[in-house]
C-alpha cells in the first residue's frame, strides 16, 4: 500500500504543484491519477520514486517512509513506464528489457531468459529481440517499455501517460493488454492520464485532481459516475456520464433475435429484409443493403459491405451492446460468442427498456 499524508510540492517562486495531498493507493490494484494540465498528477507520481522530492508531508510504501530509503534502491523496486517508452536507442530490445536486472547483478543467462519470457508476455514476437528501438513501431516500443518495467518483478509499477503517444487502435489494444497482465500479476499500479475514458476503463480506483494539486474526489469509476463530488468532477467526467456508467452496470437478460444472413461470396437470397448480415465462416463481416446489390445470381462481395457497426460479445457490458446497436447501419447490434461467431442481434430500445426496468426495481 502507498500512502500520501499531507504531501505538498512547492517550487521556487511559490508555484504549487501539489497541495496537501492525502491519498491511499491499495496494494494489487490500479489507481489512476487524472485531471487537467497543471493539476500535479505527474508530480505526484514522480514523488513516489523520489524523482521529485516533496516539500512537506510523508509518502510511505507498506508503512515505510520512502525518504528513509536510498533513492537507487527505491527505484529498482519500482517499474517505471514513460509516455514515449524512454528506451535506450543504442541497445537492442532484449538489452533494454534487461536494464534493471543487469543493475541488480543478475547473471547474463538469467537476464536473457527473463527478457524473452517478458517479450512473449507483452505480446511481442521473439524475432524482435535483436532489433533496436528505431526499428519498432510506437506500439511495439511501448510494449518493450512495459516489459522493461516488469523485468525485475517489482511490486509497484508507475506509468506516466504510457499510451498517449500511439494511435487510438493501438492504444485500445495496449489498454486491453495491461488489464490482462494485471489480472495475472496483481501489481500495485499508479497510472497518470489526462483521458477520462482511459481512467474509467483501467482504474480500480480513480483520483481526480484539480489545478493547483488539490484532490477533488477519489473512488471507483462507478462511484464517480454515479455520485460526482461537485461540478468540477461532474464536468470533467463529461455530460455523457450516464452513458459511460453503463460500462459498470449489470447486463440484463437480453432477447437475441435471429437474423437473415448470407455467406460472403454467395448470391443474396431473393426477397427478405432491407438489410442482411454477411458472414464468413460464421463470423460477421458487415451488413449489405439488399436493394443496392440484389440482382439474380449476383454474389455478395467485400466492396458491398457496410462496416460501420461495432460488434459486442455475449459477456459485453450494456454500454458495449448499446453502442453496437446504435452504430449499426441496420439498427440492430450484432452479438458474437467467445469464438467470434454470430449468435444474434439486439435492439437498442429493448435494452434500454430492460435497464430502466431494473433501475426501477432497485
Amino acid at each position: 500500500m502507498i500512502r500520501f499524508d499531507g504531501v505538498s510540492k512547492v517550487y521556487p517562486g511559490g508555484a504549487v504543484a501539489v497541495d496537501n495531498l492525502g491519498l491511499t493507493i491499495p496494494t494489487g490494484q490500479i489507481t489512476v491519477l487524472v485531471g487537467p494540465s497543471g493539476c500535479g498528477k505527474t508530480t505526484s507520481l514522480r514523488m513516489i520514486n523520489r524523482m521529485v522530492k516533496p516539500t512537506s508531508g510523508t509518502i510511505t510504501v507498506d508503512g515505510q517512509d520512502i525518504a528513509r530509503i536510498r533513492a537507487s534502491k527505491l527505484r529498482r523496486g519500482m517499474g517505471y513506464v514513460l509516455q514515449d517508452a524512454g528506451l535506450f536507442p543504442h541497445r537492442t530490445v532484449l538489452d533494454n528489457i534487461g536494464t534493471v536486472p543487469r543493475l541488480l547483478g543478475w547473471k547474463r543467462a538469467r537476464i536473457q531468459e527473463r527478457a524473452r519470457e517478458l517479450l512473449e508476455r507483452v505480446g511481442l514476437e521473439d524475432d524482435l529481440a535483436d532489433r533496436y528501438p528505431n526499428q519498432l513501431s510506437g506500439g511495439q516500443r511501448q510494449r518493450v517499455g512495459v516489459a522493461r518495467a516488469l523485468a525485475a518483478d517489482p511490486p509497484v509499477l508507475l506509468m506516466d501517460e504510457p499510451f498517449s503517444a500511439v494511435d487510438p487502435v493501438v492504444r485500445d489494444q495496449l489498454q486491453s493488454d495491461l488489464l490482462a497482465l494485471q489480472a495475472d500479476l496483481s501489481k500495485t499500479i499508479v497510472l497518470v492520464t489526462h483521458d477520462i475514458d482511459e481512467a474509467l476503463r483501467l482504474g480500480d480506483q480513480v483520483a481526480v485532481l484539480r489545478r493547483g494539486g488539490h484532490l477533488a474526489q477519489v473512488g471507483s469509476p462507478a462511484e464517480l459516475l454515479a455520485h460526482p463530488a461537485d461540478d468540477f468532477v461532474a464536468d470533467f467526467l463529461g455530460r455523457d456520464r450516464g452513458y459511460r456508467s453503463l460500462a459498470f452496470a449489470g447486463m440484463p437478460r437480453l432477447t437475441l433475435h435471429a437474423e437473415r444472413t448470407v455467406t460472403l461470396g454467395e448470391p443474396l437470397p431473393a426477397g427478405g429484409p432491407p438489410w442482411v448480415l454477411v458472414l464468413d465462416a460464421g463470423r460477421p463481416q458487415g451488413w449489405v443493403r439488399t436493394e443496392e446489390v440484389h440482382r439474380p445470381g449476383r454474389r455478395v462481395l467485400v466492396d458491398d459491405l457496410e462496416r460501420g457497426g461495432n460488434v459486442a460479445r455475449l459477456d459485453s457490458t450494456p454500454r458495449e451492446v448499446l453502442d453496437a446497436a446504435l452504430s449499426s447501419p441496420a439498427g440492430r447490434g450484432v452479438i458474437i460468442d467467445d469464438q467470434g461467431e454470430f449468435v444474434g442481434t439486439v435492439v437498442a430500445s429493448e435494452l434500454l427498456a430492460l435497464l430502466e426496468l431494473e433501475r426501477g426495481q432497485r
